[in-house]
């Protein structure tokens, strides 16, 4: 294949992700008929058909489904070098996309952010809030924060929190009109506020310890939400019991707005860590961000 078809390799990719030779060329700058120009070429130049072509949509046919899958990572890879040589200079610059949950985006990451950006004009940063263990490889994430121990191995991990303490909370009326538990097995009897991650496929079973005894209790409600600010809301609102960390509602419980049971009971998670692949050469931004997010214990 001729050096000057990578070119068209990359339009074709670019065509395949957005479904569209319109859109492709719109993020290339050129005239939709100089992507269906240049889409012809390489199709002549493989002899092979890469895409259908309807009035609304473009779909890759078999020979293009094999190409994507041959090219478009290594493509990737060519783009992220040459982003990082591009970045070479006085000040790091380029774009970071990271994938955290709510919890450590606003108590970890946001906050070093609003210090860092200020100095550093040329670096974007891209948030997504996401309670999945995201593949940041296939979604094309630079990285992502999670908990020290849904980090994959094949991954450099970076720890910028302290271990996180859970603990169980509602309001003062709840406790005052149902009562106080007073073991993680009483929680049956009470209404308690469940969380669906899809990290776990289903409603989040509660997590408790007691020396090296680690156990879980599978909790009822009425209500079952997805997010920890939701959450949080509801059990302001004096609807059940949450289970959440500790610091999330550190807050609440100094105002007295809510009240802590079952703290001798109560987990300790790893630490949130900034993650990212190993293979792959990392930019002077994502560096940046990394030693102003690494956790320096006291």
């Amino acid at each position: 294949m001729a050096r000057e078809n990578l070119n068209d390799l990359r339009t074709f990719v670019l065509v395949a992700r957005e479904g569209s030779f319109t859109r492709a060329a719109a993020k290339l700058g050129v005239s939709p008929s100089a992507v269906s120009h240049t889409m012809r070429g390489l199709e002549e130049s493989l002899g092979m058909r890469l895409v259908t072509r309807t009035t609304r949509s473009v779909a890759l046919t078999t020979a293009g489904e094999q190409v994507l899958a041959i090219f478009a990572p290594r493509l990737d890879e060519i783009e992220a070098e040459l982003s990082v040589l591009r970045e070479q200079r006085d000040k790091p610059a380029g774009s970071i996309r990271i994938t955290a949950t709510d919890f450590a985006a606003e108590h970890y990451l946001l906050p070093k952010l609003a210090q860092l950006l200020p100095d550093y004009p040329d670096v974007q940063v891209e948030l997504s809030i996401d309670y999945g263990l995201t593949d940041i490889v296939a979604q094309r994430f630079d990285a992502g924060i999670r908990f020290g121990d849904q980090v994959a191995r094949d991954m450099i991990a970076v720890r910028i929190s302290p271990d996180i303490q859970t603990t169980v909370v509602a309001t003062p009326a709840y406790f005052a009109r149902h009562g106080v538990p007073e073991h993680p097995r009483d929680l049956t009897e009470h209404n308690c506020i469940g969380m669906r991650l899809p990290t776990y496929g289903g409603l989040y079973a509660w997590e408790f310890e007691q020396g090296d005894n680690k156990f879980s209790i599978r909790v009822d409600g009425q209500l079952t939400i997805n997010t920890l600010p939701q959450m949080l809301h509801a059990t302001l609102s004096g609807i059940g019991l949450a289970y959440t960390a500790r610091d999330y509602v550190l807050p609440y419980l100094a105002d007295g707005s809510l009240q802590e049971v079952l703290q001798p009971w109560c987990a300790v998670f790893p630490g949130f860590h900034l993650y990212y692949p190993s293979r792959r050469q990392s930019s002077r931004a994502l560096m940046l961000l990394v030693d102003a997010l690494r956790y320096h214990a006291a």
